[in-house]
């Protein structure tokens, strides 16, 4: 789409917060007015309308919707939003080994400023599996190159969080 949709949906997502609880269909309807100047088959209308939806609590709603914007070949940057953001709606609808699925490849992909997202959503997602030690880790991993000192060190006890035992 052109730099203009793409400034008025960032617009229109700045304004999230100012809807209450109440007012949330108020905001998918600005969502869906914008969605709707899309051309038809575009992959950016399903992911938008995922996102309004899983904003404002509706995970269920969310996940066909990413699923969608991903058949449809929504890649990239987005792509990846939508694969973190799906795995977590997965999870919150009680299925998170399919977001545990959908997100282990991404640990492999390019790295960008999603990576310690992707870390985080998926160790929520083995958390939810009852494989908190491999959780644990990601979370470490993540954090270690934040830190001021110890990123060896915590680096290393991400590692061993799920070396074998021996």
């Amino acid at each position: 789409m052109n730099q203009d949709w793409e400034d008025r949906v960032t617009a229109a997502w700045a304004t999230f917060d100012d809807y209450a609880e109440a007012e949330a269909g108020d905001f998918r309807a600005v969502i869906d007015a914008l969605v709707a100047e899309l051309p038809e088959g575009s992959a950016l209308g399903p992911f938008e309308q995922a996102c309004a939806w899983d904003s404002t609590g509706h995970s269920d709603r969310a996940v066909p919707l990413y699923r969608e914007a991903l058949a449809r070949g929504l890649d990239g940057y987005r792509g990846r939003r939508a694969r973190i953001q799906l795995s977590s709606s997965l999870r919150n609808i009680g299925r998170p080994e399919e977001g545990v699925k959908l997100l282990t490849p991404e640990l492999d992909a390019p790295s960008d400023e999603l990576d310690d997202a992707v870390r985080a959503t998926l160790a929520l997602c083995l958390s939810s599996l009852g494989r908190d030690r491999e959780g644990l880790s990601l979370v470490l991993e993540a954090l270690a190159p934040h830190l001021p000192r110890y990123q060896r060190s915590m680096a290393n006890y991400a590692r061993a969080l799920v070396a074998p035992e021996g």
